[in-house]
């Protein structure tokens, strides 16, 4: 025998005593119990996969740590709002405005570049911050002490299909799930009546990559995002020409033929899913319709929100919609998307303001505006924000100078701004800087994967565990990039 094997023996001569091996072995037990609780609470490294029943695939599961917020309203402006009309006062813009950018450049994605632009709506201090916010949006302007606006972020691409999937997604190719779809993966839903997951459309109709902005990827397909509105409810609920109590009846009798053939195959977990489906649809048969009803809704609340508004029946659509995004949140709705913008149109569909930017923003904006505001104002009166993140977004920015022969301004993937109120969120804080005519974050510079670190981060999600394995791939939402910014946390 060789001398290391003879010292290995050695080592472990003890386990061959009666006492050492049962004071060995008691200590080992210790060790299996301690990580059978970490690993139940996912406190582990390797402990952050749900583990999720497919019988029940919408039921609450818990975060890696502690939770600021349960719930996320994210309000999805389609078509890549301008952060130089909004929320990032340039004063030196106004200054150069008419003149050449200093070095450039001298064509952009559509084409050849013109002279520097002023904002086209006036800036003023809001609030106790003082901070600076256009007279675009004044109904969201007075909220300004209680958002962090993140100046800093970056996109991937400058091509609205592409830059919606990165934003939702985190990838620019098609196929990957979406920001909803792995938080109702990780975290379920509190009601079992209603989708974990919401996604309610524009009433000018979808974005400009429609089902990928909601779409579960890889994942499990009942994670996937549900779409309807409070013009377009849910489709296909109810059986025509079948009565509510024919209807319960078979429904009765499906479950109990379900239940024998399950007992039968208590392995076969895609058939668990699907009877799952579908009787979450049959319990959305009573539900959806109670919760799309906003007659039951007061006057004031309407008003409140500009859904009694006459004279502009597309705020008016939108504000409903503003509204049944809180009736959601009120029924334990894990994560309720709210578009405001549709696809491509020239800018008429959508916040595109590549030849007539101010015209057409003074449109969106009357449509946005009272709404999004109200709904902020109205989560925060029945206590909801204190548990619900809200998060303002869009795809990528726009440049400081207009288009040659337009009044409009072209893409700008390289410095813009998102916005955040709510749960665990500081308010009146703003973070990052674009350089001083507002073409390129020059500091705390964020790709959008830090947006959504942060947004798990605050749901107690860690975005570095939160994984599913996709063609022996370990994918994640961030990729393999991710910071949290905890600089505009509470």
């Amino acid at each position: 025998m060789s001398d290391s094997m003879l010292h290995y023996a050695a080592q472990r001569r003890h386990l061959l005593d009666r006492r050492g091996f049962l004071g060995h072995a008691a200590t080992s037990l210790g060790g299996v119990a301690l990580a059978s609780l970490l690993g139940r609470d996912g406190l582990l490294a390797g402990g952050g996969l749900p583990v999720i029943d497919p019988a029940r695939p919408y039921a609450p599961r818990r975060p890696h740590g502690v939770a600021k917020a349960r719930q996320v309203v994210v309000i999805f402006c389609a078509g890549a709002v301008s952060q130089l009309e909004t929320w990032d006062y340039k004063p030196e813009l106004i200054r150069h405005d008419g003149k050449p950018m200093p070095g450039g450049p001298a064509v952009t994605f559509q084409g050849p570049a013109g002279e520097l632009a002023r904002p086209q709506f006036e800036f003023r201090p809001r609030g106790q911050s003082g901070k600076m916010v256009s007279d675009l949006i004044p109904h969201l302007a007075e909220l300004t002490d209680d958002i962090a606006f993140i100046h800093s972020l970056t996109s991937k691409s400058n091509t609205h299909g592409p830059a919606e999937n990165f934003l939702s997604t985190g990838s620019v190719l098609d196929g990957f799930p979406s920001l909803g779809s792995w938080v109702s993966y990780a975290l379920g839903s509190e009601n079992q009546d209603l989708p974990a997951y919401v996604s309610i459309l524009d009433p000018r109709g979808v974005p400009q990559n429609g089902a990928n902005n909601w779409g579960p990827g890889f994942l499990p397909a009942a994670f996937q995002g549900t779409t309807f509105s409070a013009q377009d409810p849910v489709r296909h609920l109810a059986a025509a020409g079948v009565g509510p109590e024919a209807d319960r009846a078979s429904r009765a009798l499906l479950r109990e033929l379900n239940d024998r053939h399950l007992e039968k195959h208590p392995g076969d977990g895609k058939l668990a899913a699907r009877i799952a489906s579908y009787e979450l649809a049959a319990r959305m048969q009573m539900s959806v319709p109670e919760i799309s009803d906003l007659s039951t809704e007061p006057a004031h609340i309407l008003r409140s929100y500009g859904a009694d508004d006459t004279a502009n029946p597309t705020k008016a659509a939108f504000a409903k919609n503003c509204i049944l995004a809180r009736r959601l949140i009120e029924k334990g709705v894990r994560f309720v998307q709210l578009f405001n913008g549709a696809y491509a149109s020239g800018g008429e569909l959508n916040w595109d303001g590549h030849s007539k930017l101010k015209e057409q923003y003074l449109r969106h904006a009357s449509i946005l505006d009272q709404p999004a505001a109200a709904l902020i104002r109205d989560l925060r009166q029945r206590g909801l924000l204190e548990d619900t993140l809200v998060v303002w977004c869009t795809e990528f920015g726009r440049m400081p100078f207009f288009q040659k022969g337009a009044v409009g301004r072209d893409h700008n993937p390289d410095g813009f701004t998102c916005w955040m109120t709510g749960a665990g969120v500081r308010g009146g804080v703003s973070h990052g800087v674009t350089d001083e005519l507002g073409k390129k974050a020059v500091q705390d510079v964020h790709p959008l994967y830090d947006l959504n670190a942060t947004i798990l981060h605050l749901l107690g999600l860690n975005h570095e565990r939160l994984t599913f394995e996709h063609n022996g791939v370990q994918r994640r939402l961030t990729n393999v990039e991710g910071e949290v910014i905890r600089e505009i946390l509470g």
